[in-house]
């Protein structure tokens, strides 16, 4: 799967234009889908690459895969996103470096 990176001058702040809104909109329900899963989700694939698109979860071990799955039954969904599930179940601590 090649991916395409679009550039627009903007010289006008306008604020943001539909298409970005429509796109955060719906990563914003793909999100809120995977937030609500997400005991589940994280209890059953451990290890895995998980990918949300249409609502709807796509899993495999390889992120190409399960990138291409989540493309194929909802091509037109480009809020999706992926996440790759850690083996263990382990305490993480983030330090803000700034």
């Amino acid at each position: 799967m090649k991916s395409t990176i679009k550039m627009k001058e903007v010289t006008e702040p306008e604020g943001p234009d539909e298409d970005g809104q429509s796109r955060e909109d719906r990563f914003a329900r793909n999100w809120s889908w995977f937030d609500s899963h997400a005991a589940e989700i994280y209890g059953n694939h451990r290890g895995k690459c998980v990918c949300i698109a249409g609502e709807e979860l796509f899993v495999s071990a390889d992120p190409r895969e399960a990138l291409a799955k989540a493309c194929a039954a909802h091509p037109e969904d480009d809020g999706r996103f992926t996440r790759i599930i850690p083996k263990e179940n382990l305490s993480r601590i983030y330090v803000d470096q700034g």
